[in-house]
């Protein structure tokens, strides 16, 4: 075969031998019904009962504080990464980041984001629409002396988002703030470096059925209050 050969050659033919097909991947989710009956008055409650769910020891969900948090451009490029919940109440769901990254761009940019909480173990997903905004630097002070030493100094390390020639330039970085910051001193919050609060304007509580008849209820807000509909599957 010659260069030119292997460059055209057909892509599925590097997938000959391959016994897993995405296709065949089945699965029956036997789970009880979800009924408006059954929720809460304010999703926000009702995300603490199936959170509080979430995280029990016998359900086994790693970090089931673990969201995928999706921007957009302004003219609608979106874009999607995991990321850890840090707090939720009533005036919505909070996370960290380095305000200059990307996702930290488009949201001042394009304040609409999407969250989901990926529960597979469970048969549920929770989606959550809204606009984010910055948390007060009081708050973020708070949250980031919470942290542990080195998540400090990562935050310091870490221009994110930005490309980096190797991996040891960023090591580099750890080790000289390691040596200006030794364990046990005080670590300054970065000013680029701070928290995201989004607030709901709506919350879809997924529940997986066998032949997927699934259970999809969703919050929307209205005025001060929420109202519940039923959407098909």
């Amino acid at each position: 075969m010659t260069d030119a050969d292997a460059h055209t050659a057909d892509p599925a033919d590097a997938l000959e031998g391959d016994a897993l097909d995405p296709a065949d991947m089945r699965e029956q989710y036997r789970t009880t019904e979800l009924t408006v009956a059954d929720l809460a008055p304010s999703p926000i409650e009702q995300f603490a009962r199936w959170f509080k769910e979430a995280a029990a020891e016998t359900v086994a969900i790693h970090e089931p504080n673990a969201m995928v948090v999706s921007t957009a451009t302004p003219d609608g490029r979106p874009s999607s990464r995991t990321v850890l919940m840090k707090h939720y109440d009533e005036a919505g769901f909070v996370f960290y980041t380095n305000y200059n990254s990307r996702k930290g761009h488009e949201l001042a940019a394009n304040a609409h984001v999407s969250l989901l909480f990926p529960w597979h173990p469970i048969a549920r997903q929770v989606i959550v629409t809204g606009t984010a905004t910055r948390t007060g630097r009081d708050e973020t002070a708070a949250y980031f002396r919470t942290r542990p030493h080195g998540s400090q100094l990562g935050a310091w390390a870490s221009h994110q988002s930005t490309v980096i020639g190797t991996r040891e330039e960023l090591l580099a970085r750890y080790e000289e703030l390691h040596t200006r910051y030794p364990e046990g001193t005080h670590v300054p919050v970065p000013p680029e470096w701070g928290g995201f609060r989004v607030v709901p304007q709506t919350v879809e509580f997924w529940q997986g059925h066998e032949n997927r008849l699934h259970d999809r209820l969703r919050y929307e807000r209205t005025g001060e209050g929420w109202t519940v509909e039923r959407l098909s599957p």
